[in-house]
């Protein structure tokens, strides 16, 4: 039996998830992105969305990314429901399709967790990571 080959580059989850986030009327007024802009301090409400390894499974050509949502707001609690909305939304891409990709499945992997920003001092930041399930063909 031969095992399939991986695709010789993964679908851009990173980018799939932000056109989620950003579609999500919850995620209005937070910048949402991979990266944070020259000017950030931790302090406005953001979605910062990370590929953070995975695992490609050639049998199924299914591609296992970790997902790390980076979610600032300018206090704890807000931060915290921004970070519970954009969480409920990652979640929810379970058994759609985007674009030519499958998400059969999402699962939480850790978070929504405080976690200080040592980079950002003032920062109120919760992290949470997302196992996306994504059918690759």
């Amino acid at each position: 039996m031969t095992t399939p080959t991986p695709p010789s580059t993964f679908p851009d989850v990173e980018a799939l998830v932000v056109d989620v986030l950003k579609d999500d009327p919850r995620m209005s007024a937070a910048l949402v992105d991979v990266q944070a802009p020259a000017d950030f301090n931790g302090t406005a409400a953001a979605v910062l969305v990370n590929r953070r390894g995975g695992a490609w499974v050639g049998e199924r050509h299914v591609d296992q990314p970790l997902i790390e949502l980076e979610v600032y707001g300018p206090s704890k609690h807000a931060a915290h429901l921004l970070a519970n909305d954009a969480r409920q939304a990652v979640l929810a891409m379970a058994g759609k399709r985007y674009g030519t990709n499958l998400v059969t499945e999402s699962e939480e992997q850790d978070g929504p967790r405080w976690l200080p920003d040592y980079l950002y001092s003032a920062a109120n930041r919760y992290v949470t990571v997302i196992r996306l399930y994504v059918d690759v063909y």
